[in-house]
């Protein structure tokens, strides 16, 4: 093969290899059809032959698919697909000839000119939300506090460019760190502005006296007043350490049980609280109690981590992760997240994330 070939080859494929390109575009089909599929109704009915089922779904998909487009965009497109499905023909006698294959060269054009407007918008909604990223990121903390005695790490993976989880650890006084896991209902943009609203009120309203049930019943009360109905609602881990004496007081409004995987091997399920953020006002909030020791690891995560789906619509589960919780014996906090996000990597391969990954790990050392 030619140099110019390969370096052609290089830059198109990013230097990845045939059988990995496949499996990639496989799982972006997959994902794309998932996308367009809700949309159709694919349940055989009583009495319908197959073919008449299949034209169902085709046409389906094709108007899901249409719709997406704008309405100039449609006609475009319309008049790209008349021009492809018009056959060609070559007739005439001796020097008289007639080509009709011109048709096809300009829904050829017709088709590069969409995709070029469809990357043009990509490209100018990517732009955006790699600010809406970069900003997201000011708002997260980069790096845990220093705690004597305590060893803080975070993971997180949006499913698409921003997220709708949210962690955090700081110091509410001289004596007690706020550690908080958060996962707002839904994922993108939406979620992600959610998010920030979050948590500017948990900041705000941490700074006032009170309990940690009263804490959590003040953000539940605003986040009544913004989680439209109900609808955006907030599952959130809220905890208070003290790391003098490894006192941990904590409430679980409707989010995955953390994981507290003690010195010993023994596990344990962090459970008391109530019901998610944003759903009622008047909810009352129950506060549980725990003691951390030296060597006790706690694991905090979002059902993004668990929900995680292989390529067969298999998810990771607790049943493939408390096996790897009970091998965390003395890791750090990010070594111990490493190994769990790695976990996971190899479970679901190369197919598509669907949901926001976050974990927080801490150790008492």
């Amino acid at each position: 093969m030619p140099q110019q070939l390969r370096d052609f080859w290089q830059r198109i494929s990013d230097g990845i290899a045939i059988q990995e390109l496949f499996k990639q575009f496989h799982a972006d089909a997959r994902s794309s059809y998932q996308l367009y599929s809700k949309e159709v109704d694919s349940t055989p009915r009583e009495g319908e032959p197959r073919w008449k089922r299949w034209w169902r779904i085709v046409r389906g998909l094709f108007w899901a698919m249409m719709m997406k487009l704008s309405p100039g965009r449609r006609v475009l497109l319309l008049v790209a697909l008349v021009l492809l499905l018009i056959p060609s023909v070559h007739f005439g006698s001796g020097d008289q000839e007639v080509d009709t294959s011109g048709p096809h060269f300009f829904a050829g054009v017709l088709l590069v000119v969409l995709l070029a407007l469809e990357l043009s918008d990509r490209v100018t909604m990517k732009r955006d939300l790699e600010i809406a990223r970069e900003i997201q990121s000011w708002l997260m903390p980069s790096e845990a506090p220093h705690v004597p005695g305590v060893d803080i790490a975070f993971a997180t993976r949006p499913a698409n460019t921003v997220a709708g989880d949210y962690y955090d650890a700081f110091f509410r006084s001289d004596t007690h760190l706020l550690i908080v896991v958060a996962d707002v209902a839904g994922k993108s943009v939406p979620a992600a502005l959610l998010t920030a609203t979050l948590q500017a009120s948990l900041r705000t309203l941490a700074a006032l006296p009170g309990s940690l049930t009263d804490l959590v019943g003040r953000v539940n009360r605003y986040w009544c007043d913004q989680s439209l109905s109900g609808r955006r609602f907030t599952t959130a881990f809220v905890a208070e350490l003290e790391p003098a004496t490894g006192g941990l007081t904590y409430v679980n409004a409707g989010h995955n049980w953390p994981v507290l995987r003690r010195a010993s091997g023994a596990i344990e399920r962090l459970e008391a609280g109530g019901v998610p953020l944003g759903i009622n006002a008047a909810t009352p909030y129950q506060c549980g109690m725990a003691t951390l020791s030296r060597g006790d690891l706690l694991f905090i995560f979002t059902d993004g981590l668990v929900e995680a789906e292989d390529g067969q619509a298999r998810e990771f589960g607790e049943e493939r992760m408390l096996p790897v919780v009970q091998t965390l014996r003395s890791e750090s906090a990010a070594e111990a997240l490493k190994r769990m996000m790695s976990s996971v990597d190899a479970f679901v391969g190369l197919t598509r994330q669907h949901d926001d990954i976050t974990c927080l790990a801490l150790r008492m050392t």
